[in-house]
């Protein structure tokens, strides 16, 4: 470790993350299941598989355009296990809460999540609730488990070891949206055209995707750190590398816009309603043009190849004509985005 002290950048979902979760969780922690490092992990119980999670919510402030920390934290995890290859069944809700809460604001939030979770057809089933001193937590924290059941045919799709070259890279929209509206929310800053955060539960979608395609090689949902962060994680220690055409990419003018005038790149930006998937090429083009035809699909593309080059590295063909190469996240671009 570069430093002994816990850093911002520490949560980033970039390479101090990485650094963290390596050379401290792995170091004790490390298992056989653990060491995949999915978004869910996938046990054997009985004849049975399951997908299993835990996520948890600190974004500020609590309540942002297109969502709040209670949907947030539903549409998290529940994403997290689809993105596993997995139904989403069960979650578990804990709540650090400060005192001096208003009630009226924690009945808000826990209102949507109820909302989110009955629009999942996930069932809320055991939790946790504790209070601590004035100024010992900001507001609201939320921890949650998910649990939800997965085919044997689907387990590889967590770790991706079945990717290869040749097979292509879709994101089912627009990229950056989360990020820049939980930022205008903590700035106050007032846009022409505000940005909405993609905030959304994507089970249904994927699984839709699998009706198209049983030859889904791997997803996960782009949230901390972005799209290039989660592509270069993807690459990291392979055989193989990632090409991008940044013409195919999705990006509002807005948050475009925004970002060239606080200096972030959107490739990595947060998301909560993205997800990145690798699929045999043949059935790209298929899976592609059924997400256009659904909500949380209709900016879907296909953005880029896994290639025979470029090992171990995430390169990206820019609009101008040049390359360059996207590596996770150094630092930490907007802290607490989720």
């Amino acid at each position: 470790m570069k430093t002994d002290k816990i850093l911002l950048g520490h949560g980033s979902g970039g390479q101090l993350s990485n650094e963290l979760i390596n050379k401290v969780f792995i170091k004790h922690f490390s298992n056989k299941t653990l060491d995949i490092l999915s978004d869910a992990c996938i046990l054997k119980i009985n004849q049975s598989h399951i997908a299993f999670t835990s996520d948890s919510f600190v974004v500020d402030p609590i309540f942002f355009l297109g969502g709040n920390i209670g949907k947030l934290a539903i549409c998290g995890t529940v994403n997290d296990i689809a993105v596993s290859g997995a139904k989403p069944l069960y979650l578990s809700t804990a709540f650090i809460i400060e005192e001096g809460f208003s009630i009226s604001k924690l009945e808000e939030i826990v209102k949507t999540m109820a909302e989110e979770a009955k629009k999942a057809g996930i069932k809320i089933v055991t939790g946790d609730t504790k209070v601590v001193n004035k100024g010992k937590c900001d507001k609201i924290f939320i921890n949650t488990t998910g649990i939800g059941s997965i085919l044997e045919k689907r387990k590889h799709i967590g770790s991706g070891k079945n990717i290869k070259p040749g097979d292509k890279i879709i994101i089912n929209g627009s990229i950056g949206d989360h990020g820049i509206a939980v930022m205008s929310a903590r700035n106050d800053l007032k846009i022409s055209s505000p940005v909405i955060s993609d905030c959304a539960c994507l089970h249904k979608l994927i699984e839709k995707s699998f009706e198209i395609s049983e030859n889904i090689k791997f997803m996960r949902d782009a949230t901390r750190g972005g799209l290039a962060s989660i592509l270069a994680e993807i690459v990291e220690n392979k055989q193989f590398g990632i090409e991008i055409e940044e013409e195919n990419v999705p990006v509002k003018e807005t948050v475009r816009g925004m970002c060239e005038l606080l200096g972030f790149d959107p490739f990595y930006v947060a998301n909560e309603g993205k997800f990145v998937m690798i699929v045999e090429a043949n059935d790209a083009e298929a899976i592609v043009n059924m997400l256009r035809t659904q909500e949380f699909g209709s900016e879907a593309a296909i953005i880029g190849e896994v290639v025979d080059k470029h090992h171990g590295k995430t390169v990206i063909n820019t609009s101008i004509g040049g390359q360059r190469i996207l590596d996770m996240l150094s630092a930490e671009q907007l802290p607490r985005i989720c």
